[in-house]
């Protein structure tokens, strides 16, 4: 993969020749999906983003692959068969990424909802209400029929309340019984991005994609760009503009000339809090519980020490300001405190927050859970201040964000007039692509990379967790050097920080301690963690000290100020 400033060079050319690519702005998971497509079709793209690529709403999911449940209780049939469909695919083409995780819905009552959901299905009530559990086992028979075609877990169960108390004593008394299901959770999506980008320059070389690159404007069949961290500026014709920014859609067409309201979104927060006592009781599964507000909650564990707990629903304006307040803390820890009674959270156990803005349509005054949560196109004609067309996503999420780059990028080709060649619904996705998933299999893999390597077969391990097949391109960086450990106990090595630098397009500190690690999730960002992978990043891209000190200095308040870590407190 070329290194930013290659890309820039590359940019710099196609800016200077004339031509008219196709130019993609927003570098989510959508964004890049669409790439992806096209890349596959040997489409040359321009993908830009004013940030890191996934560092927008796509960086803050409930890091989950999900089957879309509740979606059935408002009849979106067809956006639960596609989040069924696209889930079991993922786990087959990204399984280094993307593992079934077994899910327990508790339920307040037997019969409890029956006539809401009723009319919630039927279009006549908009509010939620209350599910007991045979509406609850009602929604997992379609969602069990949905998945047949390509079924990848077991089907739904019931447990009683003796069962479910045994298996997770502190679920509160008032729980008659538990269904149990299997959906997915998804370990890292920001690396799922990568590999993406990775996957669409291999199939197409002349596609690029840019982090921390913005539309500036737009002027008669010009756009301006311009480089977030030099000030550079480029001009490109292009034949087409896909909109994929995502909560920040609005802000984009505006500056192409477009004054309409498309986005209405909602914030979404989570916490990372240490929580050992739970994550024992929580096990390898997840908790999807009703709220007295007649929200969806989730809890799982991250490892044996952290649990995530989510979600928020919050009407909001600004997407630049996303980030989880002490209201929305206070509400995460009293509807856990319904489900699990005596849990007793504390601020002080929070290790990490972050939020994300979904890009919901805009709606008016709907209830925010009423809102659908599919995708949609508008396209908009060249005009006079305007001479190519754009197209602009509204809506989509992880789940299906291959599907909806599938009927966008056919929306292109038939612009552009050329057809399909391929479909990605079953290519492996980058460390996917020839990862054994057997026992026997994967112990092999793992000799194989310590061999090769040098490698302690423990470290070969943790490698081939992270990055599936592409490991061995990591144990071989990290075989020609330092092998040891960032900041002298961390859980990444200077070698392998040093891959990412070369390989991942990194431009700032944050990018490696947000998204390129899963440090924040790890409960492992610690002042000498920091200060190692400035150094390493300082000698790879060039810093001098005062950048050096400026890229601490950004993410030390970052990480601080927007999320909450308090590990980084003098």
């Amino acid at each position: 993969m070329r290194n930013r400033n290659e890309v820039l060079q590359q940019l710099r050319t196609i800016s200077g020749d004339g031509s008219a690519p196709i130019l993609i702005v927003g570098g989510g998971i959508n964004g890049i999906g669409l790439y992806r497509d096209l890349a596959l079709q040997n489409v040359p793209t321009i993908l830009i983003d004013k940030s890191d690529f996934s560092s927008g709403t796509s960086a803050a999911p409930s890091r989950l692959i999900h089957g879309g449940l509740r979606y059935l209780e408002t009849g979106e049939f067809e956006l639960v068969r596609e989040s069924v469909i696209e889930r079991n695919h993922l786990i087959r083409n990204a399984p280094h990424l993307v593992k079934p995780i077994p899910v327990w819905v508790p339920a307040f009552s037997w019969f409890g909802g029956m006539l809401s959901a009723g009319l919630r299905f039927l279009k006549l009530k908009k509010t939620p209400g209350a599910k007991g559990i045979l509406v609850v086992k009602l929604g997992l028979v379609f969602f069990d029929r949905f998945g047949r075609k390509n079924q990848m877990m077991p089907t739904h169960r019931l447990m009683s309340r003796s069962e479910s108390k045994r298996r997770m004593p502190g679920l509160s008394d008032k729980v008659c019984a538990v269904a149990e299901y299997y959906d997915a959770r998804l370990v890292h999506p920001e690396r799922l991005v990568l590999e993406l980008v990775k996957d669409a320059e291999r199939d197409c070389p002349q596609s690029i994609a840019l982090p921390y690159l913005s539309l500036d404007g737009t002027d008669g069949d010009q756009v301006r760009l311009k480089d977030e961290i030099s000030g550079e500026t480029f001009t490109l014709k292009p034949q087409l503009v896909i909109n994929c920014a995502g909560a920040w859609a609005d802000e984009v067409d505006r500056r192409l000339h477009i004054e309409k309201r498309l986005i209405g979104g909602t914030r979404g927060s989570h916490l990372i809090m240490r929580r050992p006592d739970l994550a024992r009781q929580l096990g390898d599964g997840m908790l999807y519980f009703e709220t007295r507000d007649f929200r969806a909650c989730l809890v799982y564990a991250l490892d044996t020490d952290n649990i995530l707990l989510g979600t928020t629903d919050i009407r909001v304006n600004d997407p630049d300001g996303a980030r989880c307040s002490d209201a929305e803390i206070d509400y995460l820890f009293d509807v856990l405190e319904q489900v699990l009674p005596g849990a007793k959270a504390r601020k002080e156990e929070i290790v990490f927050a972050y939020a994300g803005i979904r890009p919901l349509p805009w709606s008016g005054d709907a209830t925010t859970g009423s809102i659908s949560r599919d995708h949609a196109l508008h396209e908009f004609e060249p005009e006079t201040n305007r001479t190519f067309p754009v197209l602009t996503l509204v809506g989509g999420k992880w789940t299906t964000y291959r599907a909806c780059a599938e009927q966008i990028c056919d929306a292109v080709l038939k612009r552009i007039g050329m057809r399909r060649t391929g479909s990605t619904l079953s290519q492996p996705i980058g460390g996917g692509r020839n990862l054994a998933t057997d026992p026997e299999g994967h112990d092999r893999a793992i000799d194989g990379i310590a061999t090769a390597s040098g490698l302690e077969p423990a470290v070969a391990a943790i490698l081939y967790r992270r990055y599936g097949s592409q490991a061995r391109h990591v144990a071989a960086m990290m075989a020609e050097g330092d092998g040891k450990p960032v900041g002298g106990d961390g859980l990444y090595y200077k070698n392998e920080i040093r891959w990412m630098l070369q390989t991942e397009r990194v431009t700032r500190l944050a990018d490696i301690i947000l998204r390129r690690t899963l440090l924040p999730f790890e409960n492992a960002i610690t002042p000498a963690a920091l200060a190692g992978i400035a150094a390493i990043a300082a000698g790879e891209l060039g810093w001098d000290d005062l950048r050096l000190a400026d890229e601490i200095a950004h993410t030390t308040s970052l990480l601080t100020r927007h999320h909450r870590v308090t590990s980084l407190a003098p």
